[in-house]
């Protein structure tokens, strides 16, 4: 396998930081170019007493927008020097469908992302990105364990 694209997803959090080392020399080594893509994550809720109403998006998007696209610019910038990086932030209500799609649609090679590790309950109710993306991807995911 030789992917000239791959996608980094990021959290914005430490922990995903620690994909971007091993991301990057194995980019750099594949001439490849690499997004970090972020997920806001937007779900529609519909009006108490009005069902029949179309769904209302939460009024602060925009701005967990803006605050992403800065925290992850700053995460681009930890990657090494003279690696082709890209950053993209996009609103979807399911994260992991919308990183699976993005791939998709964008002609990507790889996805790579970290996983949190949490087990027991905590996977119950929170799910797992992780595991979703590998359900719905159409490439090869590459998921990096706790450490």
């Amino acid at each position: 396998m030789e992917p000239k694209k791959i996608l980094l997803t990021t959290d914005l959090s430490e922990e995903s930081l620690r994909t971007f080392k091993p991301m990057a020399e194995f980019a750099a080594a594949q001439q490849a170019r690499v997004t970090l893509l972020y997920i806001v994550e937007d779900v529609p809720i519909v009006a108490h007493g009005a069902p029949l109403a179309p769904p209302i998006h939460a009024p602060s998007i925009p701005s967990l927008i803006e605050d992403a696209e800065k925290r992850i610019a700053e995460q681009a910038a930890e990657m090494p020097g003279g690696l082709d990086v890209q950053t993209c932030v996009i609103s979807a209500p399911r994260v992991a469908e919308a990183i699976a799609t993005y791939a998709t649609e964008h002609d990507f090679d790889l996805i790579a992302l970290s996983s949190h590790g949490r087990s027991g309950f905590r996977r119950l109710i929170l799910g797992s990105v992780a595991e979703a993306v590998l359900r719905h991807a159409h490439v090869p995911v590459l998921v990096f364990p706790r450490s």
